[in-house]
């Protein structure tokens, strides 16, 4: 995620927009007689159960089974570029990949560097601690050792309403799930689905309360890729077919919200 990491020089980013803005004319790739599409290059923050986990080049998760079926609609190959989330978004706009897909969280900040798609997941937040601990809600969360996604939206929350803390930050989740499980931290702020899925692997672990964001997580691209609106007809389509649900109920046990179907 980007938080406030955005490294890219100004020259640099002239010579994106440039780029970008020369790609615009066209919609699909172009490919000589007789040759396959270019695979459709997709950079992931892995681990982060239950959107993108595993080994490559299968990984596993709502993410990975969302841009397989995207691209099985692009007639493209998809190819899976693992990359730390606190340098995803430089990466996609420096053409390292065609896409994210990282449970990223749709943001003005963010929209000034890259373009999203639809949104396909309410993404709220969680406070995930051990057992029988006495945090209960945010209020307890006061003077104690809190792990975040570094450029995570825990982050940004813990900074924005936590008075007092002592921020920890992790490219992976998953070490932070460790950290608190060993007696490190005392909580992790994080994205209620990963917390949630995750007391399946730490047992001694549970949410002890979510919070309620208003916000999604979307597709991001380099701005002006012509992408943007191919994969956005893919997920209406998916969508109004029932795949879309379909993909969904596997890792959630549950319908998607109507607002993510509208």
């Amino acid at each position: 995620m980007l938080g406030t990491r955005i490294r890219t020089s100004l020259g640099a980013v002239a010579l994106l927009l440039v780029a970008a803005t020369a790609a615009c004319g066209t919609t699909a790739p172009v490919t000589s007689i007789g040759q396959d599409p270019p695979a459709l290059k997709v950079g992931a923050d892995i681990p982060y159960v239950p959107f993108a986990f595993g080994d490559g080049p299968d990984y596993k998760g709502m993410d990975m089974d969302l841009v397989r079926e995207i691209g099985r609609r692009l007639g493209r190959r998809v190819e899976i570029q693992k990359t730390p989330f606190d340098t995803i978004v430089r990466d996609v706009a420096q053409g390292r990949f065609d896409m994210i897909a990282a449970s990223m969280v749709i943001t003005e900040e963010r929209k000034k560097v890259v373009d999203f798609s639809l949104p396909y997941f309410n993404s709220d937040q969680s406070i995930m601690v051990k057992k029988g601990s006495l945090i209960t809600d945010a209020a307890g969360l006061t003077d104690k050792r809190i792990g975040v996604v570094l450029g995570g939206t825990g982050e940004k929350w813990a900074k924005a309403n936590v008075a007092s803390v002592d921020l920890r930050t992790y490219d992976l989740v998953d070490d932070a799930f460790k950290g608190l499980a060993a007696g490190q931290l005392d909580a992790v702020i994080n994205d209620f689905p990963s917390s949630k899925f995750a007391e399946r692997s730490y047992p001694t672990l549970e949410v002890a309360a979510t919070i309620q964001t208003g916000e999604y997580y979307g597709l991001a691209f380099k701005q002006g890729s012509p992408l943007r609106k191919e994969v956005d007809q893919a997920l209406r389509e998916m969508k109004a077919d029932g795949t879309f649900e379909r993909i969904y109920r596997e890792w959630f046990q549950t319908a998607p919200p109507a607002n993510l179907l509208s």
